[in-house]
């Protein structure tokens, strides 16, 4: 008999869901940087343990929200842990017991949603300290089981895997066995070019700006014709995302087109050019054009 079903990845920003989805699957699905809130959309993750089918939901980082982008993300991840069979919370063990960990785990609590805890990021502290911060998270809430990983290295996976394949309901596979993931090439296409901003430039512009894929067609040569527009809410940015004598957004360019390439298997022609557009975070259109459900006002 075959099994199949949901686990959510949730946490708060940096915690590492992303490069844990990335290193399960043994697939680049979710954009991974070194900046919090890299995620902004859900992104499944398809993989087949044996007999069972698990899909892993890699939600957006749980903050407090200021813009009408961030309620989306946060809706998000929120609505991820909901529909789940099963929840993982992640907590990068190096930063411990953060305030934002702490309300996170006590509205996981009042779900009564079944939940295991994941300590990420074990390899880069001493073991000695992992007992009180599990001691701690364990006095806040109930997890069937404590598993102690690196995502960045892999240790600690196989049994994670095993756990989450035993966890799922009987069920035929909801995805062909050799499916990844459900994102779109379109979407794909914008979050590796979003990622190359985040890697190229720093501070409030990789926050402040947005990818959408305008133009995605594959043409008879065999190749992939990409256009895509990066909105973005000041002038300054606009300038800083160019570069001098476009030098900036050249290497963006690049980058992402050898990326996607790699994840494409095929020749990729990329295009990209920067709109000012003040205020798109709080504009719905934009909102889910990355996407995310609209939370209103």
């Amino acid at each position: 008999m075959t099994k199949c079903g949901f686990i959510a990845l949730i946490g708060a920003p940096n915690a590492g869901k992303s490069t844990l989805l990335n290193r399960l699957t043994g697939a680049k699905l979710s954009i991974v940087t070194p900046k919090a809130q890299t995620t902004r959309a859900r992104v499944l993750g398809i993989l087949v343990r044996g007999p069972a089918q698990i899909i892993f939901i890699d939600t957006p980082g749980i903050f407090k929200p200021k813009r009408r982008l961030d309620r989306a993300m946060v809706a998000a991840a929120w609505d991820g842990a909901a529909e789940a069979d099963l929840a993982l919370l992640l907590v990068d063990a190096k930063a411990g017991l953060s305030e934002a960990v702490r309300d996170i785990v006590v509205r996981l609590a009042t779900t009564g949603r079944k939940m295991a805890l994941v300590l990420n990021k074990v390899d880069l502290l001493d073991r000695h300290r992992l007992l009180p911060l599990t001691q701690d998270l364990a006095a806040l809430a109930e997890f069937e089981q404590v598993f102690m990983v690196s995502a960045q290295t892999g240790d600690g996976l196989e049994v994670l895997l095993d756990y989450c394949a035993a966890k799922l309901p009987e069920s035929p596979f909801l995805y062909p066995e050799d499916e990844l993931t459900d994102l779109p090439d379109r979407l794909l296409a914008a979050e590796v070019v979003r990622e190359q901003i985040f890697l190229q430039t720093r501070d409030e512009v990789p926050y402040g700006a947005t990818v959408e894929t305008e133009n995605f067609r594959v043409k008879k040569t065999g190749a992939t014709r990409i256009d895509a527009v990066i909105y973005v809410t000041k002038a300054s940015h606009k300038a800083i995302l160019i570069g001098a004598k476009g030098a900036r957004i050249k290497e963006i360019g690049m980058r992402a087109r050898r990326e996607l390439g790699s994840l494409l298997e095929c020749e990729v022609e990329l295009f990209l050019r920067v709109n000012e557009r003040p205020g798109w975070d709080e504009e719905a259109a934009r909102i889910r054009a990355t996407g995310l459900s609209d939370p209103k006002k």
